[in-house]
């Protein structure tokens, strides 16, 4: 049996798999490790400085969040254009960039399979309507959107050699992830407030508005401005 030949599109807003902040990135290099380690043929389209055992091709070094010099716009189209002009090397191509890379893929004759990571805008869904003949994977039976090709949905998988199992309990709760409304960051609040255990945040503040009103409030440091938010969330002593 011929070895298969896969290329995945990585999004080159940040390294793959990222230093800190990348989800996209975190999965698309989780699935590139898995299939080489299962003997695919496996070419990763990522920044310059991804760390992969597939075969790497790259338009830019870094990631356009991790060096400002580079416009987003210019390095995401010649990143997308680089995989979409190589199509006919490989027997498919696994996209995790969103709506873009679908207005290539009735220009190759190479599979396209896109992995839905979520719906950022209802503006965005004209493109998905127009090409909704395509091939589509969901992370969730409830992030569907109607009348859309979807072959499966695949929960994102993690590289369980990153959380080592402890016989013994930790003494705090911890959230990693956007501060948007979406992730539920005040729902790991209430937890924490039931609970009575001190609650560690760490993520990218992306709706500033639910930042302000929804979590700093309950921050032990209110004074917190940054893009990231890495803080502690106070227990009052009344829950404890």
């Amino acid at each position: 049996m011929t070895t298969k030949k896969v290329a995945i599109l990585a999004p080159v807003a940040w390294r793959t798999p990222p230093r800190e902040y990348g989800a996209w990135e975190t999965v698309a290099g989780n699935i590139a490790e898995g299939l080489v380690a299962r003997g695919w043929e496996v070419t990763l389209f990522a920044t310059g400085d991804s760390v992969t055992r597939a075969s790497l091709r790259s338009v830019i070094e870094h990631g356009y969040e991790e060096d400002r010099a580079v416009d987003p716009k210019v390095a995401e189209y010649l990143h997308i254009s680089q995989v979409f002009e190589h199509a006919t090397e490989f027997d498919l191509i696994h996209s995790h960039y969103d709506f873009m890379a679908l207005t290539y893929i009735r220009l190759v004759k190479t599979p396209v399979l896109t992995t839905i990571h979520g719906f950022s805008s209802p503006k965005i869904m004209p493109v998905y309507q127009k090409y909704r003949d395509g091939y589509f994977v969901s992370i969730s039976d409830s992030d569907r959107a109607p009348d859309l090709n979807y072959l499966a949905t695949v929960y994102n998988g993690i590289d369980m050699g990153l959380y080592p199992l402890r016989k013994s309990s930790g003494e705090a709760l911890i959230f990693i992830g956007r501060i948007h409304p979406d992730k539920g960051v005040h729902l790991a609040i209430a937890v924490a407030r039931m609970t009575g255990l001190p609650l560690l945040i760490a993520g990218i503040i992306q709706d500033h508005e639910y930042f302000e009103k929804q979590v700093k409030p309950h921050l032990d440091d209110p004074s917190s401005q940054r893009r990231h938010v890495s803080h502690s969330c106070a227990v009052p002593e009344d829950s404890k």
